[in-house]
C-alpha cells in the first residue's frame, strides 16, 4: 500500500473490516440463504455481502440473471469479448434499473488484445447512457491454457498483459480502472508459468495443489501488485518507486 502513495499510518489502516464475494452459480444454495429484511422490506443474499453472474451465465432470459436482479447486495457481472455493447447495457438495465451509484460492478475477462479492441466500446457506450458502473479487471481468466503434458496453466506475462492493457484503456478514455481480481493464493505453489518465481513447465508438477484452476503463487501476486502499484502511482501523479 505504501508503494500506491496510501498512508497506511491514517485510522482507516488500524481497522478491519472483512467482506467476501463469489459467482452466484448454485441457485438453489443462494435461495436457501436468501433472506427479507424486516426493516426495509428488501431481499439480501446472505451467503455473501457481493455476488456475480458469471460469462456462461448471464444471460438476458436466464435464471441467474433473474434471481439476482432482485436482491439488494451490490452486483457483479463478467464479459468477455462476446459481450457487445447493447447486450452490456440491457444487462445493466436489468440489474440496476435505477442506476444506483455502487451497485454494479462489470469485471472484465478478455486476453489483452481482445480487450484493446472491445473494451473501448463498451466504455463509450456505458458513458453514452450515463450508467453509474465500476470496472474491475479479471486478467486470470481469459488467459488459461493446457500444456502438452496436460497442466492447465496461465503464463504471468498474459496477465500482466492484460492488466497493462486495462489501464491504458482507461487512460484513453477517461474512465476509472477501478479493481483488479486474481487468483492467487499466498503458498509456493506452482501452477502459473513466469514472473520473477520463475516457474516453468517442466516445474508445474512440483507443487501442483489445486482442485479448480491454476492460481499466482505469493512471489508472483506480490510482483504483480508492485506492478499494480506503479501503475496507480502515475495516475495519481507520483514519482515512479525507485
Amino acid at each position: 500500500m505504501k508503494a500506491c502513495g496510501v498512508d497506511t499510518a491514517a485510522p482507516a489502516f488500524t481497522k478491519t473490516d472483512f467482506f467476501t464475494a463469489h459467482e452466484c452459480l448454485l441457485l438453489p444454495y443462494e435461495e436457501a440463504l436468501t433472506r427479507n429484511d424486516s426493516i426495509s422490506g428488501r431481499w439480501y443474499d446472505c451467503s455473501s455481502h457481493m455476488l456475480w453472474v458469471g460469462e456462461r451465465t448471464r444471460q438476458l432470459d436466464g435464471a441467474h440473471l433473474e434471481f439476482i436482479r432482485g436482491i439488494g447486495n451490490p452486483l457483479g457481472v463478467k464479459i468477455s469479448d462476446k459481450c457487445t455493447p447493447e447486450e452490456l447495457i440491457r444487462i445493466l438495465d436489468a440489474m440496476n434499473p435505477d442506476n444506483v451509484p455502487g451497485r454494479i460492478t462489470v469485471i472484465v475477462r478478455m486476453g489483452a488484445e481482445k480487450l484493446r479492441k472491445n473494451l473501448p466500446e463498451l466504455i463509450r457506450a456505458v458513458q453514452r447512457e450515463g450508467k453509474s458502473v465500476l470496472w474491475v479487471s479479471d486478467p486470470v481468466h481469459g488467459n488459461t491454457r493446457k500444456t502438452e503434458n496436460g497442466y492447465k496453466t496461465r503464463d504471468f506475462e498474459n496477465i500482466r498483459g492484460e492488466l497493462r492493457a486495462f489501464f491504458d484503456v482507461h487512460d484513453e478514455m477517461g474512465s476509472h480502472p477501478g479493481g483488479v481480481h486474481l487468483e492467487m493464493t499466498g503458498e509456493d505453489v506452482t501452477e502459473c508459468v513466469g514472473g520473477l518465481s520463475d516457474v516453468t513447465e517442466g516445474s508445474l508438477g512440483d507443487r501442483y495443489h489445486t482442485y479448480c484452476d491454476p492460481r499466482l503463487n505469493g512471489a508472483q501476486s506480490l510482483e504483480l501488485a508492485f506492478l499494480i502499484s506503479e501503475r496507480m502511482r502515475v495516475r495519481t501523479g507520483l514519482p515512479p518507486i525507485q
